[in-house]
């Protein structure tokens, strides 16, 4: 394996130089590549190791990866200008989710893709380029074309693979441009990080984890809080709900998610649709919500926030965060809550709430507003443990059967 040494050079400062042994036999000659910058000396290495232990193709001794006879890209095929473009045009996102892009582009793809090409350039971006990105991701090691001295932060699993998923895109639309700018997308068989490398950060409650926390809340924050765990709802949705949502006469009262609040690109937010088409649904309610619900309606116009702030108004969740979740929460770990859950948790604990109680994942998947079971399966799959008991009756039943019949056949 290509390794690196440190020396020192006359004037006192240190070069870094990659050696390994051609092929990676033991009898391989010995190779070596200099360098100034350690950040540059690891990408080497890297590329070193992932090449078998040869120079990587297109990289010339002392020089790098030159291609002197190849044309000049075209500014508009570089990635900066290719990507941004590319976002510019999406028709079918918010102005804050476009914002997100150009800002996610600038700040975690531009440092490493800066001089490389979306289309089949010589200096095109390849399938190593990705996974050292990727690498270099889950690291917290800066790109090659960061500042000197930058410091990097190492990013979970998840985030990565947002942050693929929006490359991913970038570069597919080179493919299919007509003509099309490439034959393939790099970024098509990329082994990404596992989520269950890292520790879980989602919190479930149980019932007699969240009456210690609600205990702690002040009373203007009781009956959102309750809202929150009892329908499953995500904060922009319970705290833009209107009395107009509700229907309270009929063998069953209901609830209607048809708005959410949005962040607007400039700043600020508005009430807008829901997430995804699926999250505009009806829940069902029980006669203590529909309780709660009357009560909280009470003098409102159709059109008026139910659950405002002190001051009225929308809860602004920094603020509800910091004067009511945070105080409440301290106070239940004082008293014996082991567990530091976030407002959002009360979402999935809603959802293991239903699943120890036996409700079908597809019944869990409509309540929680998910445009796809595999996500409802993917998130709460494990907490269906429970059903083990289940389980292990049908087959011990199933199987007495085939024992009863070939003890009767002898």
């Amino acid at each position: 394996m290509a390794s690196i040494k440190t020396y020192e050079r006359q004037s006192g400062d240190l070069s870094y130089g990659v050696v390994w042994r051609l092929g990676g036999s033991r009898d391989g000659k010995w190779q070596r590549e200099s360098f100034d910058d350690e950040v540059a000396a690891d990408r080497f290495r890297d590329l070193v190791n992932g090449h078998g232990q040869q120079w990587p193709p297109g990289w010339v001794k002392g020089e790098g990866f030159v291609h002197p006879d190849e044309p000049e890209c075209p500014t508009e095929e570089l990635f900066p200008a290719y990507a941004r473009t590319y976002v510019g045009l999406l028709t079918d996102i918010s102005g804050h989710t476009r914002v997100n892009y150009l800002r996610f582009i600038e700040n975690h793809m531009i440092p490493w893709f800066r001089n490389l090409a979306v289309s089949d350039h010589a200096n095109k971006i390849t399938r190593d380029h990705v996974s050292q990105w990727i690498n270099d991701l889950k690291e917290g090691r800066p790109g090659p074309h960061h500042e000197p001295g930058t410091v990097r932060r190492a990013y979970a699993p998840k985030t990565i693979a947002n942050l693929h998923g929006l490359l991913f895109s970038v570069l597919q639309a080179a493919v299919t441009a007509d003509p099309p700018l490439r034959d393939s997308n790099p970024c098509a068989h990329t082994r990404l990080p596992k989520g269950d490398e890292v520790e879980d950060d989602e919190v479930f409650l149980e019932p007699e984890e969240y009456v210690l926390l609600r205990a702690r809340l002040k009373g203007d924050a009781v009956d959102l809080v309750d809202t929150l765990v009892g329908t499953g709802l995500r904060w922009g949705e319970v705290t833009a709900l209107q009395p107009r949502d509700f229907t309270f006469t009929g063998k069953r009262s209901t609830l209607r998610v048809q708005r959410a609040w949005k962040r607007q690109a400039e700043g600020g937010t508005y009430l807008g649709a829901p997430k995804t088409k699926k999250s505009r649904r009806t829940l069902v309610l029980t006669p203590d919500q529909v309780k709660l619900f009357k009560r909280a309606c009470r003098g409102k116009r159709p059109l008026d926030l139910i659950f405002t702030a002190p001051g009225g108004g929308s809860w602004h969740s920094g603020f509800f965060f910091a004067h009511r979740w945070k105080p409440a929460l301290d106070a239940a770990n004082a008293v014996g809550l082991t567990k530091r859950p976030r407002v959002h948790d009360l979402r999935h604990t809603h959802a293991s709430w239903l699943i120890a109680r036996k409700v079908p994942l597809p019944v869990v998947q409509g309540r929680l507003g998910h445009e796809s079971i595999t996500t409802t399966v993917d998130r709460y799959g494990h907490l269906l443990d429970s059903a083990d008991d289940e389980v292990v009756e049908a087959v011990e039943w199933a199987m007495s059967s085939v024992g009863a019949s070939s003890t009767a056949e002898t």
